[in-house]
């Protein structure tokens, strides 16, 4: 959720604004989903000029909502009940794992899913998704050791990518121009409620029936989500591409093997890059990492070439940077500060709320502020919380002044990258929504498991 990597002048965005829209008044919430993404300007009044709860999409909108939130109480709660579970099963040597190998698979998911959806439309990829996260979380379930939880977390990164990229490409099909920035804000609103309650929750699970039942309890709930949305994405139908595929787009499950075995020598080189071995493995991982980066995200990418290669850019470097320092705020309070575990998730749960609202105004301005002018505005807040962050975990400097400069480091992430996605999924050609959504999470994902 952070973006850098840029020139002094910043990646050069397009300056094309959105489609103007009208701001209405707030309506009602019918559903769960409108309650957790917290509705803004009267959704269900827009019609055709670009609502995301009028008729006809609210199937669509509460299963793709659904789906990100199971998603996201998933990831919460494997952080909360992992040392629980290290305690019962054992594999502390191999505990960071758990969470690779979810990120890794989601690379290889993110690419299949984008590739079936343009070819085959999205409902299948979603579909076959949503089965495969539902097995690996009752895999996980049953795990009787650690290296079988691992290989259960790697099943569920393998369907959640798949289903993260289906829902950008939703995104850019079945809804207006005027709609996708809302649509975005609510997928980003989704992680509110996991976030304020999915660790709370987890652990009063894992006190009372065990952590088993966090898992069994999720994969029912994943596939109800998946089942809501199937019929609006059937709609959406199978594509007719711009253009015939190239050469090296049919490559693409090849070089996201690649990808994935390249950032996995470049994280083993860095734990202890001093060392022969493990410097050799980072270089061997740089040499992979190349190529794959040149096939699978837009060309221009690592030169910041103006429109969709700078916005995916953006959204590496944002993830990257973010993630990274979002890592060490809790270790920093509880080292540093001496705080108490629940103080220490105290910035992350704000961190929660604000991204929300950085991706709301992002939403209002849109129709108002170009892309690059709302990317630069997020930058910007991002680089001033983290510094501002780093400076407070002194401990002369009050407490609350860490909880108030990672907040403004979350809105500036809220809307740096609900633009930036935005913009990409704008710059993608009619049938290729697919490699685009791909596109922007491979960049957002590696991102995180490099600076993480």
């Amino acid at each position: 959720m952070t973006a850098r990597g840029c020139s002094p002048q910043g990646p050069r965005i397009p300056e094309t604004p959105a489609t103007d829209t009208t701001a209405r008044p707030i309506v009602s919430c019918r559903a769960l989903c409108k309650r957790v993404i917290m509705t803004s300007p009267a959704d269900d009044q827009m019609s055709t000029n670009g609502g995301v709860w009028q008729k006809g999409q609210r199937a669509l909108t509460t299963g793709l909502l659904l789906a990100v939130i199971f998603t996201a109480f998933e990831a919460l709660a494997v952080a909360t009940i992992l040392p629980t579970v290290v305690d019962e099963i054992g594999g502390l040597s191999i505990y960071g794992w758990a969470f690779s190998a979810f990120m890794l698979a989601n690379l290889i998911g993110i690419t299949i899913g984008g590739d079936a959806a343009d070819k085959h439309g999205p409902a299948r990829p979603f579909g076959i998704g949503g089965l495969i996260f539902a097995a690996g979380l009752l895999a996980a379930g049953f795990a009787p050791s650690m290296p079988m939880l691992v290989a259960a977390r790697a099943f569920q990164g393998l369907g959640a990518g798949a289903l993260g990229a289906v829902a950008y490409v939703a995104i850019g099909r079945g809804y207006s121009p005027e709609a996708r920035p809302r649509m975005l804000a609510a997928l980003s609103s989704a992680w509110v409620i996991p976030g304020m309650l999915g660790p709370s929750i987890a652990g009063w699970m894992t006190d009372t029936i065990g952590w088993r039942w966090v898992f069994f309890a999720l994969a029912p709930a994943v596939l109800a989500g998946a089942l809501l949305a199937l019929p609006g994405l059937r709609q959406l139908g199978i594509p007719t591409p711009a253009k015939a595929p190239k050469r090296g787009e049919r490559r693409r499950l090849p070089m996201a093997l690649l990808l994935v075995a390249g950032a996995t020598l470049l994280l083993v080189g860095l734990e202890n890059p001093g060392e022969a071995r493990r410097g050799l493995a980072a270089i061997a991982g740089l040499m992979l990492l190349a190529p794959a980066l040149r096939s699978l995200l837009p060309p221009g990418t690592l030169t910041a070439r103006a429109g969709l290669p700078a916005a995916t850019l953006v959204l590496g470097g944002i993830g990257f940077i973010f993630f990274g320092a979002e890592a060490f705020v809790p270790l920093g309070l509880t080292k540093l500060r001496g705080l108490s575990p629940t103080a220490t998730g105290l910035p992350l749960s704000l961190g929660s709320v604000f991204w929300t609202a950085g991706a709301w105004i992002q939403a209002r301005e849109a129709p108002r502020r170009s892309r690059r002018a709302m990317i630069a505005s997020g930058l910007l807040l991002i680089g001033f919380g983290i510094a501002g962050t780093s400076l407070c975990l002194s401990p002369a400097v009050p407490v609350a002044a860490v909880y108030a400069f990672w907040s403004v480091t979350a809105l500036g992430m809220g809307i740096a990258y609900s633009t930036a996605s935005l913009s990409i999924l704008e710059g993608a050609a009619p049938g290729e929504e697919g490699n685009a959504s791909a596109s922007l999470q491979i960049a957002m994902n590696l991102g995180i498991a490099l600076g993480t």
